[in-house]
């Protein structure tokens, strides 16, 4: 078991810091004082790093950490921390690691014996989340789907009888199709399509599928797509309504059950103990 004392001083930590995924405004005292404070920034993207440093007036340096460079990159930044220094991981915008690099630095960090410490903020699917009028409790964060088609079906079969609010993240080239596969496999549910969160052309569209398939127009910006949860109470089937208990085993016991399994089924079927229902067959 590993115990994390998180506000302990001048241990060597790895800060995994939220930015903003549009409105500069969103980013926190805290995020800015962290990437002050370390000896380095470990950056999905260090151009855009580099713009949100100098608004901010971070002179802390940048290198670049991405889904291309991981394996080679997650070394130095061991070293690092090995040496008690202070690192930090940013994506290009929201949290790291949800749906974005930084969970293999995570598990190798903390399998070398050194902190992990969160500085929360601004996040793209909770904040669609909120404001979609979709159910909050329980929720699904599934991220992207594949990009194939048959394996995006596949993926949304797997989600079909998920009694949760179910949010990906998808690309603007591709919510048409998704949108269609949703309403072949899931249904014409009700769902939500929030764009540019916290910009200036921030947008909702709610509706059921057929609605936004047949108003939706070219759209761009970063989406996050939210389908209504799978809450129908499935029906049961009360076939032995209007039999008898005894005829009710007896019919199990046709169909080539043990008297004591069909003791049980009986049991389970009506909500009985296997004591009642042997008391009542043989009485």
């Amino acid at each position: 078991m590993q115990i994390q004392k998180s506000f302990r001083d001048n241990d060597a930590k790895l800060f995994l810091v939220s930015t903003p995924i549009g409105n500069l405004s969103d980013m926190t005292p805290r995020a800015v004082e962290t990437l002050r404070s370390v000896s380095a920034i470990a950056a999905e993207d260090t151009r855009r790093a580099l713009k949100l440093c100098n608004h901010f007036e971070i002179r802390t340096p940048l290198f670049s950490y991405h889904e291309h460079n991981k394996h080679q990159k997650t070394k130095p930044i061991l070293d690092r921390l090995a040496k008690g220094e202070q690192v930090a991981l940013i994506s290009d915008a929201g949290m790291p690691l949800i749906s974005d690099p930084g969970d293999m630095l995570v598990k190798s960090v903390l399998a070398a014996g050194h902190m992990v410490v969160p500085i929360p903020g601004a996040n793209a699917a909770t904040t669609a989340l909120i404001a979609s009028g979709l159910a909050t409790q329980p929720y699904l964060f599934y991220g992207f789907l594949k990009r194939q088609k048959s394996k995006k079906k596949a993926e949304l079969l797997t989600l079909a009888t998920t009694p949760a609010t179910l949010v990906f993240y998808e690309s603007p080239h591709r919510i048409k199709e998704t949108l269609n596969l949703v309403l072949e496999v899931l249904g014409n549910r009700q769902v939500v399509v929030a764009r540019e969160l916290t910009k200036v052309f921030e947008e909702f569209l709610r509706g059921r599928v057929q609605e936004l398939l047949e108003d939706l127009q070219d759209i761009k910006g970063e989406v996050v797509l939210l389908v209504e949860g799978n809450y129908a109470t499935p029906e049961i089937d009360t076939w032995w309504e209007g039999m008898s208990l005894h005829e009710h085993v007896d019919h199990y016991l046709a169909e080539g059950m043990k008297m004591s399994v069909a003791v049980k089924q009986v049991a389970t079927d009506l909500g009985l103990t296997r004591q009642d229902v042997y008391k009542g067959y043989h009485n």
